[in-house]
C-alpha cells in the first residue's frame, strides 16, 4: 500500500509504538532504525502545516537562529519517553551548533499534563526565554506525576513570581496558546509523545540520541531524514 499521511494516521493500532506514550502502527516514509534496532515510525508531513510552527504561540526556540537544520519536539511532561529524551536533546543541542530546536507542548496524556503545560506557557508570556528553558529542563527532572503545583514550584525555583505565573496560567490567552500547539500536533497526525518534526517528516516516538544524530546528519547532507 502506498504510504500517505492518511493511511499513516489511520494506522493507529494496539501494537504500540517503541519509544512513545501512545499506540501507533509502524509505517515508514524512510527506513529509519532506532537505537534499539527497531523500525521507527515516520511519515511525510504537509508543508502547509509544517510552516505553521514558525509562528506558533508559546513555542520555545533554542540554538541557532538559522532554519537550515530545524528539529521540533512535541512533548508531554508526563511522558516517560519525553523525560528520557530531554537530557539527550540538550546534549544534541550543545554538540550541534547549526541546530535550531523547537519545543512544543502536546499535553495529551492527562489533565495534570495540561496544568504543567499552562505554567510553562505562562512563563513564556512573561518574556523570559532563559527561565523557560531552565524550567523545562528542571521539570523533566522531577519524578512522579507532573501537575500544576509541581510546575509552579519549579517556576519559583527559576526566579519567576509564583502568583503572577499562576494568574497568567489560568488566563484565556494561555488556554488558547495550548490549544494552538495541540491542534497543530493533531493536524500533523503526531499522535504519540514524543514526536518530532524535521525536514518535512514526522517521527513518532523517541528513536534514541544516536538515531537522531544520524537523521540530522542526513538532513545536513541531502536535505532529507534518510539519504
Amino acid at each position: 500500500m502506498r504510504m500517505t499521511r492518511r493511511t499513516f494516521v489511520a494506522g493507529v493500532a494496539a501494537a504500540g509504538l517503541p519509544g512513545a506514550a501512545g499506540a501507533q502502527d509502524v509505517g515508514q516514509w524512510f527506513p529509519l532504525v532506532g537505537d534499539d534496532g527497531r523500525a521507527v515510525a515516520n511519515t511525510r508531513l504537509p508543508v502547509e502545516l509544517t510552516t505553521e510552527v514558525e509562528d506558533l504561540p508559546g513555542a520555545l526556540w533554542l540554538g541557532s537562529d538559522r532554519r537550515d537544520l530545524m528539529l521540533v519536539e512535541f512533548y508531554d511532561f508526563n511522558c516517560p519517553w519525553c523525560r528520557k529524551a530531554a537530557p539527550d536533546l540538550e546534549e544534541l543541542l550543545t554538540g550541534t551548533p547549526a541546530l535550531r530546536l523547537g519545543l512544543v507542548n502536546n499535553a495529551i496524556l492527562s489533565p495534570e499534563s495540561s496544568e504543567a503545560a499552562r505554567v510553562e506557557l505562562a512563563l513564556q508570556r512573561l518574556g523570559r526565554p532563559t527561565s523557560v528553558h531552565r524550567f523545562h529542563k528542571r521539570l523533566f527532572e522531577r519524578r512522579g506525576i507532573i501537575d500544576g503545583q509541581k510546575a509552579l514550584e519549579v517556576a519559583e525555583e527559576v526566579g519567576a513570581p509564583r502568583g503572577q505565573v499562576e494568574a497568567i496560567a489560568a488566563s484565556p490567552e494561555v488556554a488558547e496558546d495550548l490549544k494552538a500547539q495541540m491542534r497543530l500536533a493533531a493536524s500533523l497526525g503526531l499522535m504519540a509523545t514524543p514526536s518530532f518534526m524535521v525536514a518535512g517528516a514526522g517521527i513518532l516516538g523517541y528513536p534514541g540520541p544516536e538515531s537522531l544524530r544520524r537523521v540530522l546528519a542526513d538532513v545536513q547532507r541531502c536535505g532529507r531524514i534518510g539519504c
